[in-house]
């Protein structure tokens, strides 16, 4: 099969034909129809982060498409189901955090396309546990960004706890925070979305963001807080240290931070501040299989639609350069 490979840090991916998997009790082998690009991806390709993929991998955790095999002990898929592979691969399923909904924590879990092979391949093999079946309503393209970008988004605003009519602000609005806006809209939260592109700010108001903020012309906190008294949750999805700090101040009391994206520096958390007004920073690791259905169903129902620019596997290097330049709004699929 055809597979885009990771052969060294920081190099170009290599397009190559390897070996399809083969099928063991509990996995599935999926036929990829289509794969989303996301930005760990390009951290997993320059082994930015601590820990660090086993060389050589195939990137790719938001990989859909059709059962083309089954393994003997999985009883609830069959051959020509939709699913997809999220990057939560596959989890122990017997710890404290996998038996109480929280297998995203779970100390032994394997994740797509860093930790086992992903989905930037013609086949991808999966733990048919783990595996979420994509409503008939979506195709594949469509679908795939879900799997990643859009449950990660829907669980950082339940993380927020927000209620219907609250105001949660949304920091950077790229491939992550343009589908919270509209998972925000669509479970009845007033929005105010910020980023420092004007034209981002227009993709949020046609969006339907309630207000939208550039920090480069006023300082987003002091904003919101003078305007209404700040916001219930506030979700950073932004890579940078100034944008968590607001994101930060914008909170009213006894509201959240909800810390998603993953700037390199180190964040001073005041803890005066803190402690006074009962804040809450909390970090949300993408989302449960329970949460990919819900999310999943937003989408089949027409009420979160990624912004979305095909592409073919063998572009993927050019995306690379892209993404990492900061050149993309919305989200890049790889077309099968």
């Amino acid at each position: 099969m055809k597979a885009a490979v990771v052969k060294e840090f920081k190099k170009d991916l290599s397009i190559e034909e390897v070996v399809i998997p083969e099928v063991k009790e509990h996995d599935v082998l999926v036929k990829i129809k289509a794969c989303g690009v996301c930005h760990t991806d390009l951290h997993a390709a320059h082994g930015d982060w601590p820990v660090k993929p086993t060389l050589p991998f195939i990137p790719g955790h938001e990989g859909v498409g059709e059962i083309v095999a089954i393994g003997s002990n999985i009883s609830h898929l069959k051959v020509g189901d939709r699913v997809g592979i999220p990057w939560l691969y596959t989890a122990c399923g017997h710890c404290e955090y996998c038996l109480t909904g929280r297998e995203t924590l779970c100390h032994h879990q394997k994740n797509a396309g860093y930790s086992v092979d992903g989905s930037y391949a013609e086949y991808c093999l999966a733990d048919g546990r783990y595996v979420v079946k994509i409503p008939e309503a979506l195709g594949y393209v469509e679908a795939a960004p879900i799997f990643c970008a859009g449950v990660t988004t829907y669980k950082a605003l339940k993380v927020g706890e927000a209620k219907a009519g609250d105001w949660v602000a949304i920091y950077g609005i790229g491939g992550l925070g343009h589908l919270a806006v509209q998972y925000a809209k669509a479970m009845g939260f007033k929005v105010v979305a910020v980023d420092t592109f004007d034209e981002k700010l227009e993709l949020a108001t046609s969006l339907s963001a309630d207000l939208t903020i550039n920090p480069k012309v006023e300082d987003s906190a002091d904003f919101i807080q003078r305007e209404f008294g700040g916001v219930q949750a506030s979700i950073c999805t932004a890579v940078s240290k100034p944008a968590f700090s607001e994101a930060y101040r914008a909170v009213k009391r006894g509201g959240k931070c909800v810390a998603v994206g993953l700037p390199p520096e180190k964040m001073e958390v005041p803890i005066f501040d803190t402690v006074l007004n009962g804040v809450s920073i909390v970090g949300s690791i993408v989302g449960t299989r329970k949460d990919l259905q819900e999310c999943l169903e937003f989408a089949a129902d027409g009420k979160v639609k990624t912004i979305i620019e095909t592409v073919k596997m063998d572009d993927i290097n050019r995306v690379f350069e892209d993404l990492e330049q900061g050149k993309i709004n919305g989200r890049i699929v790889i077309e099968f």
